[in-house]
């Protein structure tokens, strides 16, 4: 090859990435193109297309020798004199004539790249594309629709189904193709590959796996055998789930499944319907961790605080007297223990589980447990209890570390409320359930009660019974994607503005109510901390006193309210899970209890609201008890009239 044609060959391969980065620029707000603000869009339009257009010309241009480069140099030295003068950047000093092939060769590559960044600046910006029925009533639809159907029908895989495809219809207007892959696209594949939710999915592979290794070790059974001799009744069953559902605050997940594993047996040996003990993990997860200062839900809330005058911890310790529904669910769930009653659709599920049916409906469905299958005779209550002690030990150090409490380079370093407060709770969990995983089956194989080939058998066996959970969650998931699409946040945060003036007592009340609404609607307790956080300390700074920490738990306890009524909030489906429940069954037994509650703490936030100027606003909690308390006696001679 002769020289002049590896000189042309060398031009025309500069021409083509010229080519490429003249036709890259996609609209980039920078700090020069304010100038252009002034000037009327179709203007800046008409000047990126045109100066695009010459960039493009002079990118393709070949040139074959020495003389023919430099022209093409002259016509980008006038190119960028002419974008400088449309952006009003000064123009730099031209490039003079290059005196070799490799000169003209790099000059060129050079001034192709500048050209490419000043056309960045004036690249009309792509309007972003919102749906007819976004940022309105109709977005709250897909998840209105999905609830309707799964509470007529009993039927959740169909019922969420359907609310996604509505969901995908007013998304793209109702265009076929637009639907189907905001559908499966921006939806299940999107929210089952975003990490934070793969990570919780592998989360409860490995807990499944850990419950049926614990089952095939015998450690529940040899548990179920050491209660029944000292839990004696019903209400001792019970009362126990409740203690050990408050005792694992960490995280509601982990609290769910673990609870759920570990109780099973005695509230069985017992005649605890499945459904009033997935109530009992249900109400002592989400309710304990809104309260509990150390936990992956006191960070989520520090984290969505950004006052000047406090932190976000110290601001969430304020708030937890003043957590009503947290707190009045507690003693919603030891008064109607203790007082041996129960209204509602778990009235007859309880009244089955005395005759020895368990489930009431859909018992085949977990007729495939492996609890206690194959289980060892040999096992012992330790054989229970190291797996679970060194999963809360592990998780929470995973927490930490996620945190960077050993990073010497974080501001947590070596700062448990800060390492707290940055967790990422899907991949602390994550590594804590690992490490137990492993450690748990050198602790078996060292014991000598399961064999590693059964250990290796567990974790598909596990899997498998996580399937429904999982299948649950993927499309909780995605239904909240299709919400987010149709902005019912931004249309639920309007709704919060507008009703902020002039109702400044009932401003804890209300903030309760739409904090229930957006999170039954959505499924997501944190994303209502997200929203409505925010918008509370903008209406109420906190050196607004008392007002602000009362609007600031109402939030709180309305996020958790309609997060633990929603049959598409991961918690519900977990506590289904963990319980061996038909989800269905749990929402529909599960609702009377959680609204019974929901009506005192709104009563509460009203007194509250009203006390907060005097100084005595503690004193609604009191009076809420006393209100719960007096409404669950009421509850109970009416049924028992009617009965």
């Amino acid at each position: 090859m002769t020289k002049s044609r590896k000189f042309a060959v060398i031009l025309i391969a500069i021409a083509l990435i010229g080519s490429m980065l003249g036709f890259s620029c996609f609209a980039t707000e920078g700090e020069e193109a304010n100038v252009l603000l002034s000037a009327p869009a179709e203007e800046v339009v008409l000047s990126y297309d045109v100066l695009s257009e010459k960039a493009g010309v002079i990118a393709e241009a070949s040139a074959e020798t020495l003389e023919e480069a430099n022209a093409v140099i002259a016509e980008q030295n006038a190119l960028i004199k002419e974008i400088s003068q449309a952006i009003g950047e000064e123009f730099s000093a031209e490039i003079g004539a290059a005196a070799s092939a490799e000169e003209a060769a790099e000059i060129i590559a050079a001034q192709n790249e500048a050209i490419a960044e000043l056309l960045e600046n004036i690249a009309p910006e792509e309007e972003p594309y919102v749906s007819k029925f976004a940022n309105s009533a109709w977005a709250l639809l897909p998840p209105v629709v999905a609830i309707v159907l799964a509470l007529i029908t009993k039927e959740v895989y169909s019922s969420l189904f359907i609310g996604i495809v509505v969901g995908g219809l007013l998304y793209s207007e109702f265009s076929f193709e637009g639907t189907i892959t905001h559908v499966f696209s921006d939806g299940f594949v999107a929210s089952v590959a975003d990490s934070y939710n793969m990570g919780i999915i592998i989360f409860l592979i490995v807990l499944g796996a850990m419950v049926s290794m614990m089952n095939k070790a015998g450690g529940s059974a040899a548990f179920g055998r050491w209660a029944s001799k000292h839990i004696k009744s019903r209400v001792g069953a019970q009362l126990s789930t409740v203690l050990f559902g408050c005792l694992i605050f960490i995280d509601d997940y982990f609290n769910c499944l673990t609870v759920g594993s570990v109780m099973r047996p005695v509230t069985d040996a017992h005649k605890v319907s499945r459904a009033k003990l997935a109530y009992l993990i249900d109400a002592t997860a989400a309710p304990i961790c809104i309260i509990a200062p150390i936990s992956s839900w006191a960070a989520a809330v520090a984290g969505f605080v950004a006052e000047e005058e406090v932190s976000g911890f110290q601001l969430f310790l304020n708030a937890i007297p003043y957590n009503f529904y947290a707190l009045l669910t507690i003693v919603m769930m030891i008064a109607i223990t203790l007082m041996k009653f129960d209204f509602g659709p778990m009235k007859l599920h309880e009244a089955n589980a005395l005759k020895g049916d368990l489930f009431t409906t859909d018992a085949e469905s977990f007729s495939n447990s492996t609890d206690g299958e194959n289980a060892n005779p040999k096992g012992k209550v330790i054989d229970l209890i190291i797996p679970v002690v060194l999963l809360i030990i592990a998780c929470v150090i995973g927490m930490i570390y996620s945190g960077g409490f050993f990073d010497a380079s974080s501001d947590s370093y070596h700062d448990v409320i800060n390492a707290f407060s940055g967790a990422d709770a899907s991949i602390g969990l994550l590594y804590g359930s690992f490490v137990t995983l492993i450690l748990t089956v050198a602790y078996f194989m060292i014991r000598r009660v399961v064999t590693f080939k059964n250990c290796m058998e567990s974790i598909p066996e596990g899997f498998k019974a996580m399937v429904p959970a999982i299948m649950i969650l993927a499309c909780a998931w995605t239904l909240k994607a299709m919400t987010d699409s149709l902005g019912a946040k931004e249309f639920i945060a309007g709704i919060v503005e507008s009703t902020a003036g002039g109702f400044a007592n009932f401003l804890p009340a209300i903030i309760f109510l739409i904090a229930c609404g957006l999170s039954f609607a959505t499924g997501t307790s944190w994303g209502t901390f997200g929203i409505l956080i925010p918008l509370v300390l903008s209406v109420f700074p906190y050196n607004s006193g008392a007002i602000s920490i009362i609007s600031i738990s109402a939030c709180m306890a309305g996020a958790v309210c309609g997060d633990h009524c929603s049959p598409i909030s991961d918690t519900t489906i977990m506590a289904s899970a963990g319980a061996q429940s038909n989800h269905i069954n749990h929402v529909s037994t599960q609702l009377p209890y959680a609204l019974t509650v929901a009506g005192v703490s709104f009563v509460t936030y009203v007194i509250a609201g009203l006390l907060a100027k005097t100084g005595l606003a503690i004193v609604a909690l009191p009076i809420g008890i006393v209100i719960t308390v007096a409404t669950l006696l009421t509850i109970k001679a009416v049924t028992k009239k009617k009965a």
